[in-house]
């Protein structure tokens, strides 16, 4: 089936993050949903309702991206991928926050410097 021009171009933007609905999605919500605890692969297929011969390849593909960390029989989310999670979680509370507060533009206006008195 042939894909639109625009959609050709955005291929590599869309393949950050896993569509909706499919395994790497279901494992990665899973994981980042539980990012102080460290899963089996069959506990992830119970969790998930991946099947069990699914999980595995899905996390190997995971961990080779970056998104889950492994040792031993245990898998996570990583920290980078936490990390930034967190991250974006920070600055939208701040933008949101922002947003709340109300703005005195002639409060602001009478303690901003004037430049130009830098010069004199």
């Amino acid at each position: 089936m042939p894909i639109s021009t625009d959609r050709f171009e955005n291929i590599d933007e869309e393949a950050d993050e896993p569509t909706p609905g499919t395994n790497p999605h279901k494992i990665l919500s899973f994981l980042e949903a539980n990012p102080d605890q460290a899963f089996t692969q069959s506990e992830i297929a119970e969790e998930t309702d991946v099947t069990r011969g699914s999980v595995g390849p899905t996390l190997v593909r995971l961990r080779k991206s970056g998104r889950v960390d492994h040792r031993g029989k245990y898998w996570r989310i990583s920290d980078h991928t936490q990390s930034l999670d967190d991250a974006a979680d920070h600055a939208g509370a701040v933008a949101a926050s922002y947003e709340e507060e109300a703005f005195d533009y002639d409060e602001w206006q009478a303690h901003a410097v004037d430049p130009r008195q830098d010069r004199e």
